[in-house]
C-alpha cells in the first residue's frame, strides 16, 4: 500500500483572498514535508489560475520594486559613488518606464514559469511519476512566491560593500532550500522516490547548461578563424608600426 494512502488532507487555508494565499506560503515554507504539499495540492482551490495570479504579482512588484530602489540609489547619491554618471536627470523617466514595464516582465515571469514547470512534470512522467501538472504548478508557486519577495528586499544590501557578502550568502542558502523544497513538491505531487524527484528537478537545468555549453564552444570554433585572422592583423600593424 502506498506510504500516501491513509494521510488526511488538511485544507491549507478557509480564509479567502491575500490571508488564505500568505497562509499557503507559509505552510509550503516552514513545513517542508511531503504531506504539506500533499494537503495544499489536494485543497479545491489549488488552481492552475491561481499559481499564474501568483507568480504575475510577484513579478510585477519585483519589477516595480527594484526599479524604485534603483532610482532611490541613484537620487541618494550612491550611482556616482559607484561610477555611474548622469544618472540623476534620468530618475523620473525611469521609475516611469519600469512602472509601464512592470506588467510586461510579470507576463513574461508567468510565461517562464509555466514552461518550467512543464518541463520538469514531463520528466517526472518519464520516471513514472502519477501527479499532474496542474498541482504542481501549484505547488511549486507556493514555494517561489515567499522567496521571490525575500530576495526582492534584498537588492538594495547588494551593492553596500561588505554587507554584500552577508546578502550572497543568505541569497545562496536559500537556493539550496528552495531546491530541497522543490524535490520535496515533486515527489510528493507525483507519488515516487528522492531520486526521481531529484532528478526530475535538476535535470533540465544541468540540459540547458549542457546545451549553453555546446553553443558556446561551436560558437567559438565558429568565430577562431576570424578572430585569429584579426589578432594576427593587429600583431603585423605593430610590427610595421616605425
Amino acid at each position: 500500500m502506498s506510504e500516501f494512502s491513509n494521510t488526511p488532507i488538511v485544507p491549507p487555508s478557509t480564509a479567502p483572498g491575500l490571508a488564505g494565499w500568505f497562509r499557503v506560503w507559509m505552510k509550503a515554507v516552514t513545513k517542508p514535508n511531503e504531506q504539506t504539499f500533499i494537503d495544499i495540492t489536494e485543497h479545491p482551490d489549488a488552481q492552475p489560475k491561481t499559481a499564474y495570479i501568483w507568480i504575475f504579482l510577484v513579478g510585477t512588484l519585483s519589477t516595480i520594486v527594484t526599479g524604485l530602489i534603483q532610482a532611490i540609489l541613484v537620487a541618494a547619491g550612491v550611482s556616482s559613488q559607484l561610477g555611474v554618471q548622469g544618472a540623476d536627470s534620468s530618475v523620473g523617466v525611469s521609475i516611469f518606464a519600469t512602472i509601464c514595464a512592470s506588467p510586461i516582465a510579470g507576463g513574461i515571469s508567468v510565461l517562464f514559469f509555466a514552461l518550467g514547470i512543464a518541463i520538469v512534470q514531463w520528466i517526472a512522467k518519464l520516471f513514472g511519476g502519477t501527479g499532474t501538472y496542474d498541482k504542481l504548478v501549484y505547488a511549486v508557486a507556493a514555494i517561489s512566491v515567499p522567496f521571490s519577495l525575500v530576495s526582492m528586499f534584498l537588492v538594495p544590501l547588494n551593492v553596500v560593500p561588505y554587507l554584500n557578502i552577508c546578502t550572497g550568502l543568505i541569497s545562496f542558502g536559500l537556493s539550496i532550500y528552495v531546491i530541497y523544497l522543490q524535490i520535496t513538491a515533486v515527489k510528493a505531487v507525483n507519488r515516487f522516490g528522492w531520486g526521481a524527484a531529484a532528478g526530475s528537478v535538476l535535470l533540465p537545468g544541468f540540459v540547458i547548461a549542457f546545451v549553453c555549453g555546446c553553443l558556446v564552444v561551436v560558437t567559438l570554433m565558429l568565430l577562431g578563424p576570424m578572430i585569429g585572422n584579426v589578432f594576427s592583423g593587429i600583431n603585423q600593424s605593430l610590427q610595421m608600426a616605425p
